[in-house]
């Protein structure tokens, strides 16, 4: 998961595309060398004739408002939770969707503005509500929103890959506990151990090393802007309209769209050409490759934030992986699809490429999605790997502050007692010497005491060392390592982050992880151990460093617009603890609504609404250095290995040739971090085609309408991006009541006519017929578990099986079928079959017909005529005589066949086996059914005659 650069426009520096964890990118794509002049755009707004000259030093005081005594207001924290609680369940969702997330900073900012003006003009004389606001108050409310809205890290990337893996329970209620505890570990360990940070980064060697930590100074200028008398509130007042406006619109649509989903989410262009060709148009191979328009408000926006660089490189690499290689993969037999309509006339062609199913069978050969997986995590492994080794002397500068910090401290001390040291006298003169050392304005009394940041990481080290013990099997000194770990990477990421606005934690998530993989490696743990901890402290290390790159953000704005920093370390700490309730929330209501999350293996064609990239990637790297063999072929090897060398290449190329007057050129250079989530994600190409739409728009706006682009885009973002998150909260709890557009929405224009389908949660990938009766409600039960288990059969191509279950729909099943056999999936559902089922389904449904007057009995007898026939049946059957290969006879696709033949064969038995013993328990409790059986066509006349319809004939019962 990844934050963007949440800076309007001309502030963006070297900006790029969300990463595929709770990572960011360090690759850069705007050169350094504009970097002042970008600044200089928001500078410009500031009125009454304030200049700032030196983005290193405390802002000027604004004019016109009067110091504020104490910016810490109930009202400023609690607003700012609120802010910070929309924008953490919004990171939830948009992190589980692609791995991308976006800071609280400017969206806090804005927002709480807004609410603050309101309230202090609805109530100007109560005492909590009304009252004087100003810039440092607008900073804690930015502040506390960063507290509450920071900690959606672990659970879009570690947590659901333990999931994935077996190593929780399999229900995550149960886990809440244990969920509680370790976001209780990442939160306040990183909160306390950040603090003694502020003095190194911000005072010492910000001006040295040019730490201009971009999105925070963008929110203090814009903070500043709106307090600003004039100009600035008329600014301030158009900003806080657009994110308003942008927010409400895309709640609404995010939530209204998923009732017709086909029109106004998911615009599958191509499906519409095979439908209007009369379904025999070549165009359903394009949408198998997830060739496809979605319209997501998050994403867009999000593109509007990234640049073109970014946009361009994610769907470059999304071209490159679905458009080239996934089709050669599959022609050559390097990889195959799975049919979801084997010889349906209209949706024959359809195929999925994207089945994550790991099998040890000699014959297995796998998807593409699989196969381009391995690329997708080493281009993201190996470009931050050797990121962080080209930055690692950032935190050789950070030790030896440390160490000078203590010296000048012992020595002090030493001083007060009449006593000296010549080298501690040394290291002392070093600290206080520093040429670019800059004046700090808060004086002892507003720093935040030593004693409770010392007392507080003391304490949170030794509750991680408990916790990871307790719940997790971990001992103390791992725990204990984890932190050191995620204390190294915080120096990293909030380098990185002041330097490019890119915080590079993917590199640190994956370096903890190699860490950590050697050492269960050399201990002799079992596969499961060794991946838990594996796990777990990869998400301490790295939810550390991103909770304590957060609160020197934090720091930085409160810098510049002189807040006492100790006012701010307690309103994020006060966000913060909600924060530790919240999320584990959030992530259990999405792992609840959309069990595809957790259990991909419930049917691995079926497309899951969130296709969770950062999961797939801390998955892939845990199981890579536990497992003993990996089963990726030879070309995928060769393949992953060459493109790890190119990206790491390009990075040492980066760092060492392109600066100076080069470093321009590196405009030109292909975001890796970019081409590998598009990899990771799979055949989807929604995403890329909203970025870029979103890039291409702001480049535009900005190019023709600079003043006003400066004004409302990042507003507009900002409200587009929360507006989707928190709507996708939403939807959620709809999908637990069983109103969700997946229950009861409309499949039109989306492949298959809605009979095949690809939500999972609706059917997946059911056969003929099936899909669309549950999704209007013809057939009553449990949808959910039907669709997995309708899709599972469809995807085994288990037709015996299917056949065998559904010889126990006996011959009145024409009538019975959606109540009593269709209802516990015996009868007329064939065993939740899909083939020789759906007899009794349609002759159930022409039953209901004529009983109830449903409005089409002009149907009723043919659907009669082709059930009682078996018509289903005998088309299936006639279908899987001469079936031909999938792509063409290679020798792979054979095996592969054969591989999925022996096991539809032993599901077959274990069917046959399971229906003959229902039939005899059958015809031992009720001895008259087997009279009325022999008869069927007397029963069934008489049957028909009653409901006024013709009679059918007899449904003959079929024997493998």
């Amino acid at each position: 998961m990844v934050h963007p650069n949440p800076t309007p426009g001309p502030i963006q520096a070297e900006t790029q595309i969300p990463s595929v964890d709770p990572a960011h990118d360090p690759n850069t794509i705007t050169e350094k060398i504009r970097l002042s002049e970008q600044i200089d755009d928001l500078k410009s707004e500031v009125s009454d004739g304030d200049q700032i000259t030196d983005l290193f030093s405390p802002f000027p005081e604004v004019k016109g408002i009067e110091p504020e005594e104490n910016p810490l207001t109930v009202r400023a924290v609690l607003t700012g939770i609120v802010l910070g609680s929309l924008v953490n369940a919004s990171n939830v969702y948009l992190g589980l969707k692609t791995g991308f997330s976006f800071a609280a900073t400017m969206f806090g900012a804005i927002f709480g503005y807004g609410i603050i003006i309101l309230l202090s003009k609805m109530a100007p004389n109560v005492p909590v509500l009304g009252g004087r606001f100003g810039p440092q108050e607008n900073s804690i409310i930015q502040a506390a929103a960063t507290g509450a809205g920071g900690m959606s890290g672990l659970f879009v990337a570690a947590l659901p890959a333990m999931y994935q893996l077996s190593l929780m329970s399999d229900d995550p209620k149960q886990d809440f506990g244990r969920i509680l505890t370790i976001t209780l570990v990442c939160a306040f360990f990183g909160l306390f151990a950040a603090v003694p940070l502020r003095k190194f980064f911000i005072i010492n060697v910000a001006r040295e090393l040019n730490l201009v930590f971009p999105t925070p100074t963008a929110t203090a200028l814009t903070i500043r802007s709106m307090h600003a008398i004039g100009s600035g509130a008329v600014e301030a007042v158009k900003k806080i309209k657009t994110l308003g406006y942008c927010f409400i619109g895309a709640l609404v649509h995010i939530v209204v769209s998923q009732y017709a989903d086909g029109i106004l989410h998911n615009m599958y262009i191509f499906t519409w050409f095979h439908i209007w060709s009369g379904y025999k148009s070549w165009a359903m191979n394009i949408d198998n490759w997830g060739w496809y328009i979605q319209i997501t408000p998050a994403f867009f926006g999000s593109g509007m934030l990234v640049g073109l660089n970014a946009a361009i490189s994610w769907w470059g690499g999304t071209f490159l992986a679905w458009g080239l290689i996934g089709p050669l993969l599959v022609h050559y037999g390097e990889a195959v699809g799975i049919e979801l309509a084997p010889g349906d006339p209209k949706w024959g062609d359809m195929v999925s490429f994207r089945s994550m199913v790991i099998s040890e069978d000699p014959d297995w050969v796998p998807s593409p999605r699989f196969w381009m997986l391995w690329p997708g995590v080493m281009v993201l492994v190996a470009y931050s790997m050797v990121e962080f080794v080209l930055h690692i002397g950032v935190i050789v500068d950070g030790a030896k502050f440390a160490f000078r910090s203590v010296s000048k401290s012992l020595n002090d001390r030493l001083q007060a007692k009449g006593k000296s040291n010549n080298f501690l006298a040394k290291q002392a003169a070093k600290v206080n010497n520093q040429d670019n050392l800059i004046e700090d304005f808060a004086p002892p009394s507003q720093q935040v005491p030593m004693y409770v940041w010392v007392t507080g990481t003391i304490t949170f080290v030794a509750v991680a060392c408990i916790v990871c013990h307790v719940q997790f099997h971990m001992n103390a000194g791992l725990a204990i390592l984890a932190c050191i770990l995620g204390l190294l990477f915080a120096f990293l990421s909030i380098h990185g982050g002041a330097v490019t606005d890119c915080t590079p934690l993917t590199a640190s998530a994956k370096a903890s992880q190699l860490v950590f993989g050697g050492i269960t490696t050399g201990q002799g743990l079992d596969t499961q151990a060794a991946q838990r901890i594996n796990l777990i402290a990869g998400g301490i290390a790295s939810g550390t460093a991103d909770v304590a790159t957060a609160l020197v953000s934090d720091f930085r704005v409160g810098f510049l617009l002189r807040t006492p920093p100790h006012l701010q370390f307690y309103a994020q700490a006060i966000g913060a603890a909600v924060s530790i309730f919240l999320a584990p929330g959030v992530f259990v209501l999405f792992l609840s609504a959309y069990p595809c999350i957790y259990q991909p293996s419930v049917d691995p064609t079926a497309k899951c609404q969130f296709a969770a990239p950062s999961v797939a990637a801390w998955k892939a790297v845990a199981q890579a250095v536990t497992m003993d063999n990996l089963p990726i072929t030879r070309s995928c090897a060769i393949f992953t290995i060459v493109m790890g060398v190119v990206c790491g290449l390009q990075a040492v190329l980066k760092n060492f040739y392109l600066v100076g007057p080069r470093m321009k050129y590196r405009d030109y250079l292909p975001n890796w971090m970019s081409i590998g989530v598009a990899w990771v994600l799979g055949p989807d190409s929604g995403y890329a085609n909203a970025i870029m739409f979103g890039a291409i728009t702001a480049w535009w706006w900005q190019k023709y309408f600079p003043k006003n682009f400066n004004t409302h885009c990042f507003a507009a973002a900002a409200g587009l991006i929360a507006g989707e998150g928190f709507g996708g909260v939403i939807n959620a709890a709809l999908e637990l009541g069983g109103v969700s557009g997946g229950a009861v929405g409309s499949p039109i224009a989306q492949p298959g006519d809605g009979a095949v389908g690809r939500d999972m949660d609706v059917g997946g990938d059911m056969d003929i017929g099936v899909r669309g009766l549950w999704r209007f409600g013809v057939v009553s039960g449990n949808q959910n578990q039907r669709g997995d288990r309708g899709g599972n059969h469809n995807r085994n191509r288990n037709r015996s099986s299917s056949r065998s279950s559904s010889n126990n729909s006996n011959n009145n099943g024409v009538v019975r079928g959606p109540y009593q056999q269709g209802g516990n999936g015996n009868g007329g559902y064939g065993g939740y079959g899909g083939y020789g089922s759906a007899d009794g389904i349609i002759g159930g449904m022409a039953a209901l017909a004529q009983q109830y007057n449903m409005g089409f009995v002009g149907t009723v007898a043919p659907l009669q005529q082709l059930a009682g026939q078996g018509g289903f049946r005998k088309r299936v059957r006639e279908d899987e005589e001469d079936e031909p290969p999938l792509r063409g006879k290679r020798k792979k696709q054979e095996r592969q066949r054969l591989f999925y033949a022996r096991k539809d064969a032993a599901a077959a038995a274990a069917a046959a086996t399971a229906s003959s013993s229902r039939n005899k328990k059958n015809n031992n409790n009720n001895s008259s059914s087997s009279s009325s059986n022999s008869n069927s066509n007397n029963n069934n006349s008489s049957s028909s005659d009653a409901a006024g319809a013709p009679p059918s004939p007899s449904v003959k019962k079929e024997e493998e």
